[in-house]
């Protein structure tokens, strides 16, 4: 990631424990070497920028590509800060697009690197804990990676959706859980296998985090009758 991730995780990291002082709780269940996938809840914007701070090793996770390709001196500065928090830029969408992302994650795990995904898919609007897609499962039952829960509380009280910056008073608590190994439940291509390792890690994330369940996939709002039909029909959600 080059001088400009070591600015954001030997400077930058330690400002904004300093002056956010969150509570962090369980490091010492995240393996020190090695892949291993951390698979959070989501509330917040900054939810990708509370877990390489609050890690006791390097996170990298997915972000639009749109943020790094920007023209001018805005672009430059989006560009700059989401490498220095360990953000690697990715193709959002489904299909052929989602598919791409989770090679990109795998080749990240193929390194000995960690990982920061979201099983929900995007962020929780009203703050309850939604279905998980099975997308992350893939991703551990193919590299064997291990997967570390994480529960983020009050990150949605500091920077609100719709918020344009963080408010400086609410403390975030981030608590890792005790790694998982999801092999038992079987090979990355039995749908059953991905849905059973999906519900662990659910459920992991659940106890950490204390949020009630929605019970229901976070979808977006369809815009289309075939989109509609679509989010009725049971279908596997990556």
């Amino acid at each position: 990631m080059g001088a400009t991730y070591g600015f954001g995780r030997y400077v930058v990291a330690p400002l904004a424990r300093l002056i956010y002082r969150p509570r962090v709780e369980g490091k010492a269940n995240v393996p020190k070497t090695g892949p291993v996938i951390f698979a959070s809840n989501h509330l917040s914007f900054i939810d990708s920028i509370a877990i390489p701070i609050a890690a006791p090793r390097p996170v990298h996770f997915l972000a639009k590509s749109s943020y790094f390709d920007g023209p001018g001196i805005a672009g430059w500065f989006s560009r700059e800060f989401f490498t220095a928090i360990g953000a690697v830029p990715v193709k959002r969408g489904a299909g052929q697009a989602a598919l791409d992302a989770l090679d990109q994650q795998r080749q990240l795990l193929e390194t000995g690197s960690a990982v920061a995904l979201y099983p929900e898919g995007t962020r929780s609007l009203d703050g309850r804990l939604y279905k998980g897609r099975t997308g992350v499962a893939f991703l551990a039952l193919q590299t064997g990676a291990p997967v570390v829960p994480v529960g983020l509380i009050g990150t949605d009280r500091v920077m609100p959706v719709g918020a344009r910056f963080p408010a400086l008073t609410p403390r975030v608590t981030v608590r890792f859980g005790e790694p998982l190994d999801l092999s038992h439940h079987g090979p990355a291509d039995s749908g059953k296998a991905r849905r059973l390792a999906t519900d662990d890690i659910m459920a992991a994330i659940h106890a950490l985090s204390g949020q009630e369940l929605a019970n229901a996939y976070n979808e977006a709002p369809a815009h289309s009758p075939i989109e509609r039909i679509k989010q009725v029909l049971p279908h596997e959600r990556r």
